[in-house]
């Protein structure tokens, strides 16, 4: 029993002993003797929290030393390619990696690559707080203070709008018909663009709060003060006209301007010849157009571009077509007569031929059948037994 005791009473001893670092004995004459446990943070627990705290931050010194190497990689790419290291490209890069490192993998984001770690490595947050953990920015509470700031810039730009408006009204200068800002070709900024620009995840409805709240600075009468902050948040739109290579015109033995011009649809080819001062004839491989689409849409679609643009009889159209059905036929004609037209018309006729889909050529080809199944989508009828 005594034996017992003493052993109860060392395993305590070595229990405490072990753990001097975490607990101490507090002797008093009135108090007994109690363990009290000082708060301390084991490594378990700080790898948790390092877990928890997101993704990890690309410090500036680390991005530096991979723009260093990278700069090292491809001087010697240069070298290995037989290149000019001070004039390599990017696009000299893609091309030597897929020549050295060839793959067959489908997926483009699986194959190797080498590009400059700006493009690797996404943008992030600098440090938001000091050595003593207190935020830079009074919005830092809300996770999402480069949003909210932005929400906070744009009202105040309301605000000091709505004065700039009272003392004008105050002078007698105040006047509706003001200078507009010009926003023609130009759209806002994606909810995507915006989080790359704020390097902040915002939901849609946060996104349709700051579009709203930029539409109503910009219907103000005076928004053209704040013309340069509003443009930040604006994309100009690429022209899609001057994609379409205009034909030159040229001329016959008579003197008679004529266009040459090709379309196609699905398997089908068309060429066509438009010759100005006409009767408005139209041939198509040497036969009345009549004759040639016996349907009426069909016609149509030959007749559509000449009338959109208002020289209906005014050409003489000699076509010749190959290929597919009388349908795409008539498709591919009409792309190619209205390609012929550019050399005749101006450039905001081009354009209003543009948004009616004149110049733009038809994707759609059938549909290849799957195994499997009847036809393309079509599946075979069911049967239980």
């Amino acid at each position: 029993m005594a034996a017992s005791s003493c052993r109860g009473v060392r395993s305590i001893l070595w229990k405490y002993g072990s753990c001097g670092k975490n607990f101490c004995v507090s002797r008093s004459k009135t108090v007994p003797q109690l363990p009290v446990r000082h708060i301390c943070v084991s490594s378990a627990l700080w790898k948790k929290n390092l877990a928890a705290a997101g993704p990890q931050k690309f410090t500036l010194e680390f991005i530096n030393k991979q723009v260093e190497e990278f700069e090292i990689g491809k001087r010697h790419l240069a070298n290995m390619m037989g290149e000019d290291p001070e004039t390599f490209t990017q696009e000299d890069i893609d091309r030597s990696i897929a020549y050295l490192f060839p793959s067959g993998l489908f997926e483009k984001r699986a194959r190797p690559v080498m590009k400059h770690p700006e493009e690797i490595f996404p943008k992030q947050t600098a440090v938001q707080w000091d050595a003593e953990g207190r935020p830079f920015h009074f919005l830092f509470y809300t996770g999402q203070q480069s949003y909210y700031s932005l929400l906070h810039d744009v009202y105040e730009k309301i605000l000091a709008m709505e004065r700039h408006q009272d003392n004008m009204r105050n002078k007698g200068l105040f006047t509706s018909e003001t200078k507009q800002i010009l926003l023609t070709g130009s759209r806002w900024l994606l909810k995507e663009e915006i989080e790359e620009y704020l390097v902040e995840n915002i939901s849609d409805h946060d996104y349709m709060r700051m579009i709203q709240l930029m539409e109503k600075l910009l219907s103000m009468p005076y928004c053209s003060l704040e013309e340069e902050f509003i443009l930040k948040f604006r994309k100009q739109l690429e022209v899609q006209s001057s994609k379409h290579e205009i034909p030159a015109l040229q001329y016959d033995p008579q003197g008679v301007t004529f266009s040459v011009a090709d379309g196609r649809r699905k398997t089908a080819k068309a060429s066509i010849t438009l010759r100005d001062s006409g009767s408005g004839n139209i041939t198509i491989n040497g036969r009345n157009y009549l004759h040639y689409f016996p349907l009426l849409q069909d016609r149509e679609q030959l007749m559509f571009p000449l009338h959109f643009v208002g020289m209906l009889g005014r050409f003489d159209v000699e076509g010749s077509v190959e290929g597919s059905g009388h349908s795409a036929q008539a498709g591919a004609l009409r792309l190619a007569i209205s390609r012929a037209l550019l050399s005749f018309v101006s450039e905001g006729e081009v354009e209003k031929m543009r948004q009616a889909g004149l110049l733009t050529a038809d994707p759609r080809i059938k549909e290849r059948k799957k195994p499997g199944q009847e036809g393309a989508r079509k599946k075979f009828t069911w049967k239980k037994r």
